[in-house]
């Protein structure tokens, strides 16, 4: 697999056209940074790519459990080898997605990678959320493993843990980079669209949240044996859903790679997943009964169980709501979607509910807790709320929108209840130890970093939860028609349109505008928001009016704060500078067929020349025509998207947190132990 990645790493790298995926997702004007990305830009590349990590992630995972687990691992190994087999069979024998496909005829120069995908984000975006998904493999063939060996302990568990921890994180950083991605590039105003492709990245993340919960109580107490397989099993196919629904064209999205030929396989791999560890789990349900029952629902494990029952009911939803197009045609005949209205009509409650029991799970302990002792660890989180609450009723107008509210109540009894477990511990390790308070933070979360980390990863998602609740309930938005020299107000901003800009590229035509942003009176941002105008890489002749029939791109202009985020967008009215470039191609057109054409055919000789020179004429014509958009008194009307959002910025503060915190808990405490040996 790493020879295969390195040739066509190679070929991308040195504009080898021959090669059809090369052809199609490359150009010679295309950025290196780019050309190394553009690999999983494409159908075929994304497979390799997908089978690369699993290659990886399989050895890694096979070298950890050398010296155990001997009767599990080769069943798993065998699994694993399925998977791999799968995907390396699809490029062979899959029709089109064959990543070594050469051309007949080598093109002179390739079409270019798609101009939705040259930003960081989005091309980073691929290959984490890849990683997520193939990680996924591990504790599922470990899972099945167990089930056919009948060794159903939690030595399996202790074993794939640290991947599951991974897959997590990897989804997490794969989420938030799309998430990001399109708040800044689409120019549609967003973070999160309740997008098909969207959806079935969050699935998995939902489910492995679940899984990554429910084998602590397994661990600890020898139950959710059931729910702890069937988690993985659920987990790995709502990954191989997710690949498949990129791949298969049955849900429109602009996350999705179309029709292809492999969208059959894939359905046939889930079936054969789903069905055979279905089997294999009622198949051993006399081996998978728990140890021991839950002694009260004030305990550490019925808050796990409820948190488990509500992320599956949230990833429920969520599946309902991306494939209601195919069940309505089904049962009615025709194709109905559900828009972002509906899923945040009923993934909001549980949401907000799952914010609660973020704060619950810490205070608890295993089994039960006394009256004496949920007294002691339920004030102090309580007065937060309560505090909380008076303060936004009085001071503020969160009462405007009850779920907002209800998030903006609770988010600091969860973050108060894991502070003040954490300064617990920590002063209980100062008194023994004498040292001091940061030093025994440190201490007892290395010494215990699944918890702590896990109570970091609490936090950041609580933070993010906020962010989340705040722009999407106290928002302002806003259209706008302006051209040069007016001005508009928005709340406290007014917004004017000091000039239209213009520029070219070596592929797009840039339009855009200048703004100033005043707030109160007082200067507050210069934003140039632009939109660009990519030529069509189809083939056909890029006239002056290609560059209106490819790809459009937006670069939003934002200035982002701490508790506010301005943010503009801008769709410039260019029907005059079309008319005038189709005019142009005609009368080039026109020339090419009554003037240049007869010349040749008498002398061939005259192509490369003339050529040249009709090349420097387009450039020059290109240049006259859409330099009078911006020219003074030019009336260049545009139409200006402006958001206004409070807090967006802790969205990507508590995802950082988060994943920081998840990376924490995975972090191999061997590791740790080897550096402070090495270092005594």
């Amino acid at each position: 697999m790493i020879i295969c990645v390195a040739v066509i790493e190679h070929a991308f790298l040195t504009d080898d056209f021959s090669f059809s995926v090369v052809a199609s997702h490359s150009s010679i004007d295309t950025p290196t940074f780019y050309k190394v990305t553009a690999m999983w830009s494409s159908q075929e590349g994304s497979l390799l790519l997908w089978a690369f990590i699993l290659s990886i992630v399989s050895t890694v995972s096979l070298a950890a459990t050398r010296h155990k687990l001997r009767d599990l691992v080769p069943w798993a190994t065998a699994v694993m080898m399925g998977v791999a087999v799968f995907f390396t069979g699809l490029m062979l024998l899959g029709g089109d997605v064959n990543p070594f496909e050469t051309l007949a005829v080598v093109p002179v120069d390739g079409s270019g990678l798609n101009p939705l995908l040259q930003h960081p984000s989005m091309i980073i975006h691929p290959p984490m959320l890849y990683t997520g998904y193939v990680s996924l493999t591990v504790p599922f063939a470990f899972a099945i493993g167990a089930l056919i060996s009948r060794r159903v302990d939690a030595a399996w568990i202790k074993s794939t843990r640290g991947f599951a921890l991974i897959a997590w994180t990897f989804l997490s950083i794969g989420i938030i980079l799309g998430s990001r991605w399109s708040y800044t590039e689409l120019g549609w105003g967003g973070y999160w669209a309740w997008d098909p492709v969207e959806n079935a990245s969050v699935m998995p993340w939902l489910i492995t949240t679940a899984y990554i919960h429910s084998i602590m109580v397994q661990e600890k107490r020898g139950m959710l044996k059931v729910w702890n397989v069937s988690l993985i099993v659920a987990s790995f196919s709502l990954a191989l859903l997710g690949t498949f629904l990129v791949r298969s064209g049955v849900l429109q999205s602009i996350h999705a790679f179309g029709d292809s030929t492999v969208g059959p396989y894939f359905l046939a791999l889930i079936g054969v997943v789903v069905a055979g560890s279905t089997w294999l789990i009622i198949s051993r349900l006399d081996i998978l009964r728990s140890e021991r029952k839950i002694d009260s629902l004030a305990s550490r494990e019925a808050v796990f169980l409820i948190n488990n029952l509500l992320l599956i009911a949230l990833c429920a939803i969520v599946f309902w709501g991306t494939f209601f197009p195919l069940i309505s045609e089904l049962l009615t005949g025709t194709r109905s979607t559900l828009a972002a209205p509906w899923f945040d009509r009923y993934t909001t409650p549980v949401a907000v509910i799952l914010v609660l029991f973020t704060g619950l799970g810490p205070m608890l302990s295993w089994r039960r807790i006394s009256r004496e002792g949920a007294k002691r660890v339920f004030k102090l989180p309580l007065v937060a709320a309560a505090i909380a609450l008076v303060v936004l009723l009085v001071f503020t107008d969160a009462a405007d929108s009850f779920w907002a509210l209800l998030v903006f109540t609770l988010a600091p009894f969860t973050i108060t209840a894991l502070i003040q477990e954490t300064w617990r511990a920590a002063r209980a390790r100062q008194k023994a130890t004498g040292k001091s308070m940061p030093s025994s933070i440190w201490q007892i979360a290395t010494r215990n970093r699944r918890r702590y980390g896990g109570y970091t990863a609490h936090f950041g998602l609580v933070v993010l939860l906020v962010g989340v609740a705040a722009s999407s309930s106290f928002e302002t938005k806003r259209d706008i028609e302006l051209t040069p020299g007016q001005s508009a107000t928005l709340d406290q901003y007014e917004v004017t349109y000091v000039a239209p800009t213009v520029s070219r590229t070596d592929q797009a035509i840039v339009f855009g505008a200048k703004l100033q942003v005043d707030r109160d009176g007082q200067a507050f941002a210069t934003l140039n928001p632009t939109r660009q105008y990519h030529q069509v890489t189809d083939g056909r002749p890029r006239g002056i009016a290609s560059y209106f029939e490819g790809e459009a791109t937006s670069e939003v202009g934002l200035r982002a704060g701490m508790f506010t985020d301005f943010w503009a967008a801008v769709e410039p009215e260019t029907s005059d500078i079309q008319r005038r470039a189709e005019i142009a191609d005609d009368r080039f057109a026109a020339y090419m067929r009554e003037v240049v054409q007869p010349q040749i055919r008498k002398d061939p000789s005259l192509i490369g020349p003339i050529s040249d020179q009709l090349a420097e004429v387009q450039n020059l014509a290109t240049g006259k025509i859409i330099s009078g958009y911006a020219e003074p008194g030019a009336d260049s009307m545009v139409t200006i998207r402006v958001i206004i959002s409070p807090m967006v910025t802790w969205i990507w503060i508590g995802a950082v947190i988060a994943i920081l915190g998840a990376l924490f808990a995975a972090w191999p405490s061997g590791l740790l132990r080897r550096r402070k040996g090495s270092s005594a």
